[in-house]
């Protein structure tokens, strides 16, 4: 049978009103969760605690809405969470502008191109896996969570399905989403993605 060496259940944060509004943004200290968002947090504890799973961690993006869903989970498990630099994709000139203004101006292939003064996918993406290396050898035996962005999700399951950047952005990650990933030494693979309680 095979080892695993970790297995990270990865949240995305609770909705906020520019992830209802399909709103570009990397800021840290803003938006926080709406009540929407307090609710899928909520949803989510309400499973992981059915569940009954123990989870030798949580980690947290530094994003406030990262945050405050952390707080949260971690309340429900009476530990602490811990901040990592796994800061959402610098979006640049784009931040602030809508998925729809942005495929307006740009076609179907935007998300993929360079925002001027912001991150490539492939810079991203590299971030993603070499902080999430790092993770794993420091978690061997573990079970972890990380309450993280959609995007950051994406990159995770990008590249265990070995997507390409073109591909990535078809996954769909809803806030208050669970993914779950096995790793092995190696290789790694999907338990579950997107597996959203609303």
């Amino acid at each position: 049978m095979f080892k695993r060496i970790c297995k990270i259940t990865f949240i995305s944060h609770g909705a906020t009103v520019y992830s209802q509004e399909g709103i570009l943004n990397d800021k840290l200290n803003y938006p926080k969760l709406n009540e929407c968002g307090e609710e899928e947090t909520e949803k989510v504890c309400e499973y992981l605690k059915k569940r009954g799973v123990a989870y030798d961690k949580i980690y947290s993006s530094p994003n406030i809405c990262c945050a405050q869903t952390a707080q949260i989970i971690a309340k429900l498990f009476k530990q602490k969470y811990t901040t990592i630099d796994l800061e959402s994709r610098n979006h640049g000139d784009w931040q602030g502008k809508s998925y729809k203004e942005l495929f307006d101006e740009l076609g179907s292939k935007a998300l993929i191109k360079t925002p001027e003064n912001g991150e490539s996918i492939e810079e991203f993406n590299t971030r993603v896996s070499n902080l999430l290396d790092k993770l794993i050898q420091e978690n061997k035996g573990n079970r972890i969570i990380i309450v993280t962005t959609p995007e950051v999700i994406q990159a995770a399951l990008a590249k265990t399905l070995e997507l390409t950047p073109e591909n990535q952005h078809k996954l769909l990650i809803k806030t208050g989403s669970l993914t779950q990933i096995s790793y092995f030494e190696g290789w790694s693979s999907v338990i579950y993605s997107n597996y959203n309680l609303s």
